[in-house]
């Protein structure tokens, strides 16, 4: 059959433009419509196999971070306050449940839909677990095994005493207050250990670091920080059981000790000499990946064998600490620490919903003066069981007395996450935080002048 139209259609086609002009349209018009349907479906095919990635959000909410950060620890640089606490302050400015923003903008308000700088609770807990294992990391790079075991009997006593008395006290005073009993465990170990970085800060800006009293304190930190990543481990069981049982306390305690003593018989012999091996090669690039793969290969098997991901990032620090290149490690290490850290306290600080803190302001008052004073209590009793001088006693029981710092709230962010801690209880340790940061150095001045007293 031909191809062409019957000669009679063509005639009449031809002899009425019109009829002619709305074929064309008909025609046009269909082939739109074919277009406008296969774009449909290669757009809704498109969209399904490349789904959205959340790149604008995580860039945004890095760049908020880093911005906000560096302006308000700027500040807090200024008028000579703990770069942390900026963090946090910052953090609590700009978090998805400050009062800042929930009160200005409110679902159905102005633009519709809650309104927050930061507002993805998700990708800030990414950062700040990420923060948390590098802030570890380093500072078990700070902790040799030699380091360790010249710490002596001294620092052991005083640091253990200081602490156990500390945390049994806070407990104690928590219970009777009407806290839940995870609220008050979680809080009687997050304020029992002082804050190393806070303290050292302290220290330095006083010119005292070098001090005899500066040295006991220091080991006592060592302990401190020791003890707290074992704490952290043991809550974390404490906390999946439901309940203080022995039991699973004493195989926290058994895999953990087993970790560390793995750590210092078999990793000090393997890992040490790689990454001396990786060193000479001469390329800080490399040594640089090795040394955080050691990092958060350590911190992945720490949660493979039911630790929490801080003690292994802490053992990690101490196997590079072990090797010939330790220094250079720690310098490569040092500014993405800094980083992440910065990150870690802002993206905590964020995490805080401090919208009722007013009402639990006396609680931390109380805790702040409890924590205190038993932590100069129990540091005194230790120094006088081991016959350490009274001017040396005081100012060592003074300047660890106040701060509650980077541990504290490491603490109870484990107890948050695991859901067993209530809501108020992470600005709270916030707060309280912030008001030990503030009152550390004028205890050290006072410290000072019982010191000065009795030498008249």
């Amino acid at each position: 059959m031909p191809d062409t139209a019957p000669k009679g259609q063509t005639a009449t086609l031809l002899s009425n433009p019109v009829a002619c002009l709305d074929v064309r349209d008909l025609a046009l018009q269909a082939d739109f419509g074919i277009r406008d349907s296969l774009n449909a479906n290669v757009t809704n095919i498109i969209e399904q196999l490349t789904p959205e990635l959340p790149h604008t959000t995580f860039v945004s909410d890095l760049a908020i971070i880093m911005i906000i950060a560096s302006a308000v620890t700027l500040a807090f640089f200024k008028i000579r306050q703990p770069l942390i606490i900026g963090y946090l302050f910052a953090g609590m400015l700009i978090g998805p449940l400050s009062p800042l923003w929930t009160g200005i903008f409110t679902e159905g308000g102005p633009g519709g839909g809650g309104v927050a700088i930061l507002s993805d609770t998700g990708l800030l807990n990414l950062f700040a677990e990420v923060g948390v294992i590098l802030l570890l990391f380093v500072i078990g790079i700070e902790f040799p095994f030699a380091r360790i075991r010249s710490i002596g009997k001294v620092a052991v006593g005083v640091g253990t005493m200081g602490l156990m008395l500390t945390l049994l006290a806070v407990f104690f005073v928590a219970d009777q207050m009407g806290l839940e009993f995870m609220d008050a465990l979680f809080l009687a170990a997050a304020l029992s250990i002082s804050s190393t970085a806070i303290i050292v800060k302290i220290l330095t800006d006083a010119g005292r670091i070098k001090k005899e009293s500066s040295i006991l304190v220091l080991g006592i930190l060592i302990v401190e920080d020791v003890i707290a990543v074992i704490l952290i481990s043991s809550l974390q069981s404490v906390a999946l059981v439901g309940n203080v049982s022995i039991e699973s306390i004493l195989v926290v305690v058994a895999v953990a000790i087993g970790l560390i003593v793995g750590t210092f018989t078999v990793g000090t012999r393997v890992i040490p000499p790689l990454i001396d091996r990786v060193a000479a090669a001469e390329n800080r690039e490399i040594l640089l990946l090795s040394v955080l793969g050691v990092c958060f290969g350590y911190a992945l098997l720490a949660e493979i064998a039911g630790l929490s991901v801080a003690i292994g990032a802490f053992l990690a620090g101490v196997l590079v600490a072990e090797s010939k290149s330790a220094e250079v490690s720690k310098i490569l290490s040092s500014p993405i620490k800094d980083m992440f850290v910065a990150i870690f306290f802002v993206s905590v600080g964020a995490l805080m919903d401090i919208s009722q803190i007013q009402d639990y302001i006396l609680l931390a008052m109380v805790l702040v003066v409890v924590a205190t004073a038993v932590k100069f209590g129990g540091n005194m009793v230790g120094s006088i069981m081991f016959k350490l001088g009274r001017r040396r006693s005081i100012r060592s029981a003074c300047t660890l007395a106040a701060p509650r710092g980077e541990f504290s709230i490491v603490i109870v962010k484990v107890g948050v996450d695991l859901g067993v801690v209530s809501s108020f209880v992470f600005p709270l340790i916030g707060l309280v935080a912030i008001i030990t940061a503030f009152i550390s150095p004028f205890l050290l001045k006072a410290g000072d002048k019982m010191v000065k007293r009795m030498d008249e």
